[in-house]
């Protein structure tokens, strides 16, 4: 065991951006959806969704619906940075949304919708204002999207986790269907795809 111990200590010594994990927030509207975007991203080992950027102490998906706890829906995107920078998720989040829309994403209208960047230090915040001017530059036009330092992260509720992906039974407008399914309906139905193509042509990210 104790050779094991040392052989593994010498391997993260000799390569110590293989145990290396940061973390980016981003909101972007349906945490479902970014979540759904950023887990096919190589160099991304995890999405978790979730709620900041509110004053409330707690929150859960109910109270964040009314808007009264100043919260977003976000995602936490761990991720290597030897395999992909926090600047190219920026770079992927910006044209994976509507920047421009101050009122909510698509067709999820309300302050917990808003786009904005959660950041965790000096060089966060850095790569963050100069994404957001790259990406008004490209559009021509001013970003609302919000840069924010970050606060409390709330995990969501154990039923939105991979709810693009998720196998149980659920009640749609369309009647039963299966999570994963429902997922496609709802993102089709929502018009985020389209709206983003329309938006960035041929710089449009994870688009279906």
């Amino acid at each position: 065991m104790a050779k094991l111990l040392l052989s593994l200590i010498l391997l993260l010594a000799a390569h110590p951006a293989a145990a290396r994990t940061e973390t980016a927030i981003v909101a972007g509207g349906c945490f479902w959806c970014v979540e759904s975007n950023f887990e096919s991203l190589p160099g991304v080992k995890e999405v978790v969704s979730g709620y900041t950027g509110g004053t409330a102490s707690s929150a859960t998906y109910d109270q964040v619906s009314t808007g009264s706890t100043g919260h977003y829906e976000a995602v936490k995107i761990f991720f290597d940075p030897a395999r992909v920078s926090y600047r190219k998720i920026l770079d992927l989040f910006f044209r994976s949304s509507d920047p421009l829309d101050a009122g909510g994403q698509f067709c999820d209208r309300g302050k917990s919708y808003r786009t904005a960047i959660f950041v965790q230090s000096a060089a966060q915040r850095a790569d963050a204002v100069a994404a957001k001017a790259d990406a008004e530059a490209a559009l021509g036009r001013k970003v609302a999207t919000e840069i924010r330092d970050a606060g409390p992260f709330f995990e969501a509720e154990a039923y939105h986790q991979g709810y693009y992906k998720g196998s149980k039974v659920v009640l749609t407008r369309r009647g039963p269907m299966r999570q994963a399914n429902a997922y496609a309906f709802y993102r089709k139905a929502c018009g985020r795809d389209a709206r983003v193509k329309e938006l960035w042509g041929s710089q449009s990210a994870f688009v279906h």
